[in-house]
């Protein structure tokens, strides 16, 4: 199943997969860890400082 949100609390607590797209395109992929709390990718990082 594939769900888009903006509730980050949800992806976190339901996802197997975190993808993260900017203008279309994926920017980051992994594990909620990965992507949510450790980021690699600028545009990543800028969208969950806030």
């Amino acid at each position: 199943m594939i769900v888009v949100s903006h509730e980050i609390a949800f992806a976190r607590q339901v996802s197997d997969k975190v993808i993260f797209m900017d203008e279309g395109r994926i920017v980051e992929s992994g594990t909620a860890k990965e992507v949510i709390n450790d980021p690699q990718n600028e545009r990543t990082k800028r969208f969950f400082q806030g």
